[in-house]
């Protein structure tokens, strides 16, 4: 493991666990972030990388695509799967809009394409440092009819049925139910759950939609995300 010791700009509590095999990326990642403020701590391959991630020890995880023993797509999934929420940074070689929509859809919550800025890296590491834990009054469960979303254990059920929902899936349902009753955009829902600021011209959201809707209105159940034509989707009435 490498560390540093935080200079200006971040808390001194503020680590980030970088996963890279590339020591010259490495060695530039860890400089820039020092800069910044950071403490950084190095893991060489997806092994090693989940086996530190899953400790909970650091407040942002910046994690390659391409790692020898198990890639960054298979770590980040399995890190959510224990219910490791540390907020992930993609940082790999693979920009194609497949992958950016494979990185975000499979539990990471940024995306960055090498060759990348090292300000803009320390920025978006900031960022997601910034974004807050539950606060003791946010509200911890979401209820809308027979729909209710359980945000500290991340469970989804409807009449007491216990629905099986993906992280992205999840991530969407969230956002919707924080906004019941107001029509939430197309183009709200590609920047706040996949983290897009730009539109990448598929039909991804339509797509989680029609999944989401299958899993939750079943048996009969009445729809309860309807489409605003024009506008966008709304969980309850408006």
């Amino acid at each position: 493991m490498t560390a540093y010791e935080p200079g200006r700009g971040a808390a001194s509590s503020q680590r980030v666990l970088l996963i890279e095999d590339e020591a010259e990326t490495t060695a530039h990642v860890s400089e820039s972030l020092r800069e910044a403020g950071w403490i950084v701590d190095a893991a060489v391959d997806g092994e090693d990388g989940l086996e530190r991630a899953s400790r909970g020890e650091h407040d942002v995880i910046i994690v390659d695509r391409m790692l020898p023993r198990r890639d960054g797509l298979s770590l980040v999934g399995e890190l959510r799967a224990r219910r490791v929420q540390t907020p992930v940074l993609f940082l790999t070689a693979m920009g194609s809009i497949a992958d950016r929509v494979a990185g975000l859809e499979g539990g990471g919550d940024d995306y960055l394409v090498k060759p990348f800025s090292s300000a803009e890296l320390a920025a978006r590491v900031g960022a997601l440092a910034r974004r807050p834990a539950a606060p003791a009054y946010e509200r911890t469960s979401l209820q809308v009819d027979d729909l209710e979303v359980d945000r500290l254990s991340r469970t989804v059920t409807r009449a007491g049925r216990r629905i099986e929902v993906l992280p992205l899936e999840y991530k969407l349902l969230e956002f919707l139910m924080l906004n019941a009753g107001r029509v939430v955009t197309r183009a709200m829902l590609l920047e706040k759950v996949w983290g897009f600021h730009f539109d990448p011209r598929t039909n991804i959201v339509e797509t989680h939609i029609s999944r989401l809707r299958a899993k939750i209105d079943q048996d009969g159940a009445p729809p309860l995300i309807v489409t605003v034509r024009g506008a966008g989707y709304v969980v309850g009435a408006v």
